[in-house]
């Protein structure tokens, strides 16, 4: 008995040996699959595809993105295998998931391991142009001297259009409505026609978009003022409480192994560093900000908390 008692510690070690081994030493040796919870085109799916590309090349093994639209998707990642080989590219609209949506699956914050953040993507808000501001401490006076009768659009309760605005509400004190729409098209059209008075788009869209005289920048929700658009200031300029990091991230099933998580958030950090990674996150308004797993984990437990009382304090709640 006690040789078998042996033999059997024995054995267990020797696979956790293996199984170590075989996490730093050849992983991925099959297809990695990185599923994207959004349609394809979004924003999240532009930043997959380009992280894949240098991740094949990097790896030599095909890596794909894998559109799963809403719920659905994150549910797959969090109840699928955690060996490394399936991922998930979402935005930091995951962490209120469960605010939201009261029959989710999954917990947004321990079911999931941070691998890193890949790309901040700062938001410019945009007006229509026959609205009387032209800065946003006018909009904010606007929408004082008129509580109730200013409109934000978005593309939904979660998305960084929503958050931006619900957080620039709740910072100036301001009275204006939510008005989600379908998807991103659905909302700037909006606001091109002055059906709301606000939204937050990235900033191509608001070059493209201020270049046609059919909307007016009046300011950036990152922390300081975007090289891109250098005229326009940041938020915190006018409401200092303002802080809003509208950011995407790789994540992964709790479970994967340690050795996995580092590996890949390693070699997406050297895939950020590319000049050619930059160029092309430039063009779609995107910062690469590449962290460590812990540095992420502590942001998702820190934005699942600060947000759930966003919402809560909005009047918004599971359903």
């Amino acid at each position: 008995m006690r040789m078998l008692r042996t033999i059997a510690l024995a054995g267990g070690a020797l696979l956790a040996l293996t199984t170590s081994g075989w996490a730093q030493g050849t992983y991925p040796n099959q297809m990695v699959r990185i599923v994207v919870p959004f349609s394809a085109g979004s924003v999240t799916d532009g930043l997959a595809r380009i992280l894949t590309d240098k991740l094949a090349e990097i790896w030599k093994q095909q890596v794909i993105v894998e559109n799963r639209p809403g719920l659905p998707g994150t549910t797959a990642v969090a109840k699928g295998q955690a060996d490394g080989y399936t991922l998930m590219l979402t935005s930091n609209g995951h962490t209120i998931a469960n605010v939201i949506n009261k029959n989710i699956l999954f917990d947004p914050v321990k079911d999931f391991a941070g691998v890193t953040k890949v790309a901040s993507v700062p938001m410019v808000a945009v007006v229509p142009p026959d609205l009387p501001v032209k800065t946003m401490a006018d909009f904010i006076a606007l929408a004082k001297e008129t509580p109730g009768k200013l409109n934000f659009s978005s593309a939904g309760i979660a998305s960084t259009t929503y958050l931006s605005a619900e957080l620039l509400k709740q910072a100036a004190q301001i009275d204006i409505v939510h008005v989600p729409y379908k998807g991103t098209p659905e909302a700037t059209t909006a606001v091109i026609r002055g059906d709301a008075q606000l939204y937050f788009t990235p900033i191509p869209l608001a070059q493209e978009l201020t270049a046609g005289n059919k909307v007016r920048a009046i300011a950036i929700n990152s922390n300081q003022r975007s090289p891109q658009m250098p005229d326009v200031p940041a938020v915190k300029e006018t409401v200092p409480p303002y802080d809003y990091d509208s950011w995407f991230a790789v994540l992964a099933p709790a479970a994967t192994p340690r050795e996995i998580v580092n590996k890949v958030s390693r070699d997406i950090a050297k895939a950020l560093a590319m000049p050619d990674v930059i160029e092309k996150l430039k063009a779609q308004g995107a910062v690469p900000s590449p962290t460590t797993p812990e540095a992420l984990d502590a942001q998702v437990k820190r934005e699942a908390e600060l947000y759930a009382k966003v919402l809560r304090d909005a009047g918004v709640g599971a359903n």
